[in-house]
């Protein structure tokens, strides 16, 4: 993760203005105090956009999923394990990154920011790339639903985002539908409903695959980590799309 060893401890948050910065100055003001974080921060050098983009997107990811386990008054076990789930399995992250990832989880929890403060801020950066704004949707779901169920409140905070991020709420059902409900899974990955037609069906595909494309992805300066699961997700879209054709005998 370029970004992380680029800024200096409280520094970080001068690169960064708004809810973002303030919690990645905090996380990384106190990384910087232990000797660990000596080795770890080697100058401070400006970041670049892309590095700029890469920080927004790693904060903000695990401060709006923080305030989403906070949501309800008080966050339990399964919600911890859900988003240490994602940490490992989902974004593979080593243990420097994990170490940052935990922090920005605790300090994002008791933050005066809201959800929509990190919302409004991850869409202002990135209001120009649709897909990454659907990528938030679909991570703040996935996360939400690892313990088994999406309460209401999880959800109404989700739907704010989609509101912030100018989502149509057709999309937003679609991609519910990829983890709320087995029926129908392979075409809501696609984001199609079965009564598309064949060419309907291929010319979504088509702009998914352009879409999630881990090239395309990669151009767009987010974290490695992130990168990964953006290519398991394209994996995801291959694979329900070949399950559709076999289906239809396209």
């Amino acid at each position: 993760m370029g970004w992380l060893g680029k800024v200096i401890g409280g520094t970080i948050g001068l690169a960064l203005a708004g809810p973002v910065g303030a919690v990645a100055g905090a996380v990384f003001g106190h990384m910087f105090d232990s000797d660990e974080s000596q080795r770890l921060f080697q100058g401070n050098k400006a970041l670049t956009p892309d590095e700029r983009a890469q920080m927004t997107f790693f904060v903000a990811s695990f401060s709006m999923l923080a305030k989403i386990a906070r949501a309800d008054g008080r966050v339990v076990d399964s919600e911890i394990t859900s988003v240490r789930r994602f940490m490992s399995e989902d974004l593979k992250l080593n243990s420097q990154s994990t170490r940052a990832a935990e922090m920005i989880f605790k300090t994002a929890l008791n933050s005066q920011q809201g959800f929509d403060d990190f919302a409004a801020q991850f869409y202002q950066q990135f209001n120009g790339q649709p897909q990454l704004l659907e990528m938030m949707i679909d991570i703040l779901i996935r996360v939400s639903v690892a313990d088994g169920k999406l309460n209401e409140i999880e959800e109404r905070l989700i739907r704010s985002a989609v509101g912030i991020f100018q989502i149509n709420i057709d999309l937003y059902q679609k991609i519910r539908l990829r983890y709320i409900q087995d029926s129908d899974k392979y075409y809501a990955i696609l984001g199609c409903d079965k009564s598309d037609s064949n060419e309907q069906v291929k010319q979504q595909y088509r702009k998914l695959v352009r879409d999630f494309h881990p090239d395309t992805i990669a151009s767009k300066g987010l974290p490695e980590e992130f990168i990964r699961f953006a290519t398991d997700k394209f994996r995801e879209i291959q694979g329900a799309y070949d399950i559709i054709k076999k289906e239809r005998n396209l």
